[in-house]
């Protein structure tokens, strides 16, 4: 799984990635600072199967609070995205490549409305910012589909080939699907048997809806503490009803994060809490943790960067955690739990026998619940937090 960080540049999503991932990225308050595209391992919270079942897990990734599970991710951040990228402005052909393998985008909106549509300092729009970005991502879609068209649809046409299944072979590389094509089809009520009738309007239509399902996306209203975000974030709710909209302060998590991992507070990533260790930290220190507290963990309940990851896996994508458990709970090398799973919703116990491995899904016989200790068949469908055995031939 890859979640994409996309954004204006200097809207804050190099904070947002060091934030997650406490990766070494440059952090800088002149666009395109990044370049390259930073790739880090972000966390999800799961509640934590152990402790229903009396038991002390040792994750092998990830790690376990005794309360939550925080399963990794895989982040990437990406150049800024200006105006006119999907002609190739700014960094736009490098910064939308790197995006094919993304399975959504989080796009990190400066709320504050302190930097314009180019990143700069001065006066911005975060409605404008967000037309843009989905103005662009909408182009780079079209623009993919149009190179290869004219020829794909003729031959389609001609071979009386399966539109759906024809179009998610041609774009695999986008992660589309067979399912999502027909989704899109069906919606738009447009003829898979004849392409080639279609309008300029039903292409931007259809790879517009297809975008939507195959990389969907959040707004993470980043900058939420400074002055005038607040306004700004319900403006962006009304002109946006339909899309998940998540306030939250970069620079704030980092800062807990940091602080955390020198030993002068006490803090787990998502909290809604803090606690100062006096004895590790000078007055003016102090003064800005307990303003990151009232302004920020007191108003909105936490930092919201580990939010937005949890509603982009969980929400956004709909996935589910599945823990293989085996009869004693332990590995080979007794770690008890060790392993946590990010599934599509509505998998079957056959379906996770196939993601631990071909062989294991090929000699299934049956799983076993681990809360309940009764059988299950293949087509059994698994809900969230399941504790799985396979039993293999």
């Amino acid at each position: 799984m890859l979640l994409g960080l996309v954004g204006k540049p200097s809207c804050g999503k190099s904070t947002f990635f060091k934030a997650a991932t406490l990766s070494d990225v440059l952090i800088a308050s002149y666009p395109f600072a990044t370049i390259e595209p930073n790739h880090g391992m972000g966390y999800v919270r799961v509640d934590a199967l152990c402790k229903e079942l009396n038991v002390k897990c040792n994750p092998r990734t990830g790690f376990c609070t005794g309360d939550t599970r925080f399963v990794p991710v895989e982040l990437m951040d990406v150049a800024g995205l200006v105006e006119g990228a999907s002609e190739g402005k700014g960094l736009g052909n490098k910064f939308l490549d790197d995006l094919r393998q993304a399975d959504m985008f989080m796009q990190i909106v400066d709320i504050s409305g302190t930097t314009d549509i180019e990143g700069k300092e001065g006066i911005g729009n975060p409605i404008e910012d967000v037309k843009m970005l989905e103005n662009e991502l909408n182009k780079w879609y079209r623009a993919i589909f149009e190179k290869v068209w004219d020829k794909m649809t003729r031959t389609i046409q001609s071979t009386k080939q399966n539109f759906p299944l024809a179009v998610s072979k041609q774009f695999s590389g986008l992660r589309v699907k067979e399912h999502d094509v027909t989704t899109v089809l069906s919606k738009l009520k447009l003829d898979p048997e004849n392409p080639l009738s279609w309008t300029d309007e039903d292409l931007s239509n259809f790879t517009s809806e297809l975008r939507h399902m195959t990389k969907p996306m959040l707004i993470a209203a980043n900058k939420i503490d400074k002055p005038g975000a607040a306004e700004n974030l319900e403006k962006l709710k009304i002109e946006f009803p339909n899309m998940q909209i998540i306030p939250c302060s970069a620079d704030s998590e980092l800062s807990l994060r940091q602080a955390a991992n020198a030993g002068m507070i006490e803090y787990i990533q998502g909290s809604s809490n803090f606690t100062i260790n006096e004895d590790k930290v000078n007055k003016e220190q102090k003064e800005a943790l307990d303003s990151i507290k009232k302004n920020v963990l007191e108003k909105f309940g936490s930092t919201g960067v580990q939010n937005v990851l949890d509603k982009s896996v969980f929400d956004l994508l709909d996935y589910i955690a599945i823990f293989p458990a085996g009869s004693k709970l332990a590995d080979s090398k007794g770690n008890v739990l060790p392993d946590c799973f990010l599934l599509k919703n509505g998998s079957t116990a056959l379906d996770f026998a196939y993601s631990l491995h071909t062989d294991i899904g090929d000699k299934f016989i049956k799983a076993i619940d681990v809360r309940t200790k009764q059988p299950v068949g293949k087509d059994h469908a698994l809900k969230h937090r399941d504790g799985i055995e396979i039993m293999t031939s």
